[in-house]
């Protein structure tokens, strides 16, 4: 029995976005654009349940995604319709308006989306009702537009309420430090931020700069377009529910992973890498062993988000291995990695062992690595590494949406776009705020020590 997840795109990103996502992941269940199966390995459909619905009805079996498109324009929906996915999707669960929410924040989440919203849960409702152990969802969407950041936070919250034992996890596009698409990207996104810091198990986050310098620097695309870039996305959402689609010896869910890489509820914000990364021309001359792909996955050059280690501290990190790789190489060197690292995870102190004469680190998060293990590599790879880290310098990027926003904000600039329609200035100082005290919490936790927890479980007896 497959634990079964619900993709919900939402807005222009989170479409294209998810459009390559099921690209990828046809080619790897061996299926055709229609959604027949045209592979030989019986593995690769034994557990394909986990995105696609079977239909019988009649003739051979149809794999149908079980996705949700939602746009308030209906341009992007449109071109999916008429592309060559356009026979894979069921028609009745894509769900478009002719209004646009114009990158206006306060029109996706209180006007447009308001007006819609019951019409999108309906058709969640039937996705998941037709489930027989539903694992949660998934949605695809940006931070800094209308309908993604607003539809987005809407649609969280009501599936908040509505599912509330079920794992929501979102693929979120966050502004680029230095590619910006529209002008009031810091408002959108930090009014996003404050929902989805209440309202979401994992948050997965992405943004377009780091996507740019992979493919500039590393796969050598002179101009690289939207459709790079989200491949390089798909890569990272392939591979985090890898373990759930394909057996291995090592098995990780969205639970497993919730459970081993948030180790505070609102600290939930993971930062995605994937290795390897390299020029298609070079593709013979690489063989990458298993402690090398570990530090690709740890290095700045392979992070889909913009954002350096060096400047924070690891507080957990799960890596997810594709491929012939075993499971004591992999443990190995993950090992040895955090032991040459160790000042880029949480603070340890060193506890002598009286059997030995070995001085063992012992961190406040002991054995904050979790390794899965996948015996089914990626299409057209002999093995791959995907690594989500939740680690303390993701508030460097807060720090600078927070910059940004507040310039804007101290001359109230734009702000009467979403005063009317109907917000109050007061969700902007909230959402402020609240985004402040995310950035002393990580900041308070990327200076905690091993004493400090030991004075304070002392001081609670």
């Amino acid at each position: 029995m497959s634990r079964e997840i619900v993709n919900i795109q939402v807005g222009q990103a989170g479409n294209q976005v998810g459009e390559a996502f099921w690209r990828m992941l046809l080619a790897e269940h061996g299926l055709d654009d229609a959604g027949m199966y045209k592979g030989n390995d019986p593995q690769q459909i034994a557990r394909a349940g986990v995105y696609f619905t079977q239909v019988d009805s009649s003739g051979p079996t149809k794999y149908v995604p079980r996705s949700v498109q939602v746009d308030l324009e209906a341009g992007v929906c449109n071109r999916l319709r008429s592309g060559p996915l356009g026979q894979l999707f069921r028609p009745d669960t894509y769900f478009t308006s002719d209004s646009g929410a114009g990158n206006n924040w306060a029109k996706g989440y209180y006007t447009e989306g308001a007006e819609l919203i019951d019409g999108i849960l309906d058709i969640v409702r039937r996705q998941s009702e037709a489930t027989e152990a539903l694992q949660g969802f998934q949605i695809i969407h940006s931070l800094g537009g209308g309908t993604g950041a607003g539809l987005g936070s809407l649609l969280l919250s009501k599936l908040r309420e509505e599912y509330p034992d079920r794992m929501l996890s979102t693929f979120s596009v966050l502004p680029a430090p230095n590619v910006s698409e529209t002008v009031v990207e810091p408002y959108n996104s930090l009014l996003s931020v404050h929902q989805l810091v209440d309202n979401c198990d994992l948050t997965i986050c992405i943004d377009n700069e780091a996507l740019y310098d992979i493919a500039v620097r590393t796969l050598k695309i002179k101009s690289p377009g939207y459709k790079d870039l989200n491949e390089l996305i798909a890569k990272v959402m392939c591979g985090v529910s890898t373990s759930l689609r394909f057996p291995g010896q090592l098995n990780g869910d969205l639970r497993k992973l919730g459970m081993n890489l948030v180790p505070f509820p609102r600290l939930h914000f993971l930062m995605p890498s994937f290795a390897p990364f390299y020029d298609p021309k070079a593709r013979t001359f690489q063989r990458l062993s298993v402690p090398e792909l570990t530090s690709s996955l740890f290095d700045k050059k392979n992070l889909l988000v913009a954002s350096d280690p060096r400047f924070g501290r690891y507080l957990t990190a799960a890596c997810i291995f594709r491929g012939k790789v075993s499971s004591h190489e992999a443990e190995n060197s993950v090992m040895q990695l955090q032991r040459k690292n160790s000042n880029l995870f949480v603070e340890y102190t060193n506890f002598l062992v009286l059997a030995e004469t070995l001085l063992t680190p012992f961190r406040w998060i002991p054995d904050n690595v979790s390794v899965s293990l996948c015996s089914v590599p990626p299409v057209g790879q002999p093995q791959a590494a995907v690594a989500l880290a939740n680690s303390t310098c993701m508030q460097e990027l807060f720090k600078r949406n927070l910059d940004q926003f507040a310039l804007m904000f101290k001359r109230r600039a734009f702000l009467h776009w979403y005063t009317g329609e109907g917000m109050d200035v007061m969700e902007f100082t909230e959402a402020e705020s609240n985004t402040q005290d995310l950035i002393s919490e990580y900041q308070q936790y990327q200076e905690a020590t091993v004493e400090e927890e030991e004075a304070e479980a002392e001081s609670e007896q």
